[in-house]
């Protein structure tokens, strides 16, 4: 999906869809999800006749990561993290078997996150073989672009799946062949990195700010990403550190080309009004009004407690949450209370405190999350958002999901420059860059290795964007975060019940070994393909 005006194409879709609610700056409209040009057998080779054909096509590619990625189920591999938890009871159990290293194949979330992947490959693939031997000369520049999009959306799926589920199925035809034999994790691993180098060669070195498209510096990124996963668990190869820190380091080179910049007040980040900055290297953006939401935020991650009920989906871990360095990133990421519609009744007995304060004005009250009553753990403002934005007591908006931030690439710098020993003033000083902007001193080899402290800030300026999990598999820290009593926070007061908070309320169940790091293949996809079996 994209945010940049686009005018002939969507144009060309309403006239086919004849629909004029689908927005013109959108790749797709919520009422239909183009594989390919609309009129044409679904998966059929057949060479495109225009660009605009063309156009519609990955339109459709960047509509189906839209309707895969609205819902949380799109990340539901997060919640395996300790630094995200949900709630005990209510309809979560598919988040909660993620949550407590659990997870069946039979578990819905997993389905369907699997089946919108690979609608999103399929629909790829289409477009890569329809795109076979067609050449538009007067808009080479723009088909070029198109294609590059493509083997960026296809690679990143392989990738994003492959984080869930280690080894998948590596469709690149249109055949429709339920016998396909899974990958090996470095032939999964070897198609992501061809993909991107191949979308790094298509796409402009820039792309507007106000535009969610990638350019090559967002594959280049990707790819940083990839081989630091690469070079931890399963695959381990080390070699893969130095080519981390290079693809890093090559991006930070060329930042000001490709328009990727830390944002001053990390806080913006997660507004609808500063949803686009120059800390994106690829976002997933959404448009309320256009039928295409953003359903991840705002009351998903509120406790019952407030006013308009809410839905419980997402709480911070405590010892996560009290373990952070204070400061503005601190603040950032969390909410400590909530607002509540109006001053809170006095409690029956006059001697125990009120559960509530109220501001200066007396207008709004505000409850600590110490004193939620159902589920007392703090609440994500990275999800909820801030309390003056209306998406608060939603949840629709228009907020933007970052797949991967400018933050990160520094991080991944400086950490894999530490395990492939070139690390330099620069990787400190990217190391640095980030812990200036949260508030936090400069730090040395005086304080440690730099790829530790490296990995370490990841989780501090991570944390709640559902890519926590995926460091302490490659790291092998998942029984080290979340084994043994690891995961149970130090002791809080209930300030209502003046009761301790001594548990974590999803207890872990299942193993915290390598053996359990992946979840299982749906087992929907396994009983119509056995060579998918767990």
């Amino acid at each position: 999906m994209k945010i940049h005006n686009r005018n002939k194409s969507v144009k060309t879709l309403v006239a086919i869809c004849a629909m004029a609610v689908c927005a013109m700056t959108f790749h797709s409209c919520e009422q239909f999800e183009l594989d390919e040009v609309p009129g044409r057998a679904n998966l059929a080779v057949e060479p495109y006749n225009s660009i605009d054909e063309l156009e519609l096509a990955v339109n459709g590619i960047f509509g189906k990561l839209n309707k895969a990625a609205w819902m949380t189920t799109f990340y539901v591999n997060g919640w395996a993290g300790d630094d995200m938890t949900t709630h005990r009871e209510s309809n979560k159990a598919d988040f909660r078997e993620y949550d407590q290293r659990n997870v069946a194949a039979t578990n819905g979330r997993s389905a369907t996150n699997w089946a919108g992947v690979y609608a999103m490959v399929k629909a790829a693939n289409t477009v890569i073989i329809n795109s076979e031997g067609v050449d538009f000369p007067s808009d080479a520049a723009r088909q070029k672009e198109l294609l590059g999009q493509t083997y960026f959306l296809r690679g990143l799926m392989f990738y994003h799946l492959a984080r869930v589920h280690g080894r998948i199925v590596l469709p690149l035809d249109l055949e429709i062949d339920f016998e396909r034999e899974l990958a090996t994790q470095e032939e999964v691993y070897q198609q992501i990195e061809s993909d991107m180098l191949t979308a790094e060669t298509m796409l402009p070195a820039k792309t507007n700010v106000g535009a969610s498209d990638p350019n090559s510096g967002s594959a280049r990124a990707i790819l940083a990403r990839l081989y630091l996963d690469w070079a931890g668990y399963p695959v381990k190869d080390a070699s893969k550190y130095a080519m981390a820190a290079a693809s890093a380091k090559q991006v930070m080179n060329n930042a000001g080309t490709h328009g990727f910049a830390l944002v001053p007040d990390m806080a913006t980040l997660y507004t609808v009004e500063g949803r686009f900055n120059t800390e994106s290297i690829f976002t997933i953006a959404y448009c309320a009004s256009c039928g295409l939401p953003n359903r991840k935020n705002g009351k998903l991650g509120l406790p019952s407690d407030y006013a308009t009920q809410g839905w419980q989906e997402t709480f911070a871990e405590i010892r996560y949450f009290e373990d952070m360095p204070e400061g503005p990133r601190k603040d950032a990421t969390y909410h400590t209370q909530i607002p509540l519609d109006g001053p809170l009744p006095g409690p029956a007995d006059p001697d125990q405190e009120s559960r509530a304060t109220s501001d200066v004005a007396g207008a709004v009250s505000f409850l600590p999350w110490t004193s939620f009553v159902d589920q007392a753990q703090p609440v994500f403002r990275k999800i909820v958002g801030p309390f003056e934005e209306g998406t608060f007591s939603g949840f629709q908006s228009d907020r933007n999901d970052y797949y991967m931030r400018y933050a990160e690439l520094l991080l991944i710098y400086a950490e894999a420059s530490g395990e492939a020993g070139t690390a330099g003033a620069d990787a400190w000083q990217a190391l640095n860059d980030v812990r200036n902007r949260a508030g936090l001193a400069d730090v040395s080899a005086a304080d440690g290795t730099i790829q530790d402290l490296a990995y370490l800030e990841r989780k501090w300026e991570l944390a709640g964007e559902y890519l926590r999990y995926n460091d302490l598999v490659r790291k092998e820290q998942v029984e080290a975060a979340l084994g043994g009593t690891a995961r149970d926070p130090r002791v809080s007061i209930n300030t209502l019940t003046d009761q301790p908070i001594t548990k974590e309320t999803n207890a872990i169940i299942g193993s915290t070994a390598p053996s359990n790091y992946f979840a299982p293949r749906p087992q929907p996809e396994v009983d119509r393909n056995p060579n998918l079996a767990n």
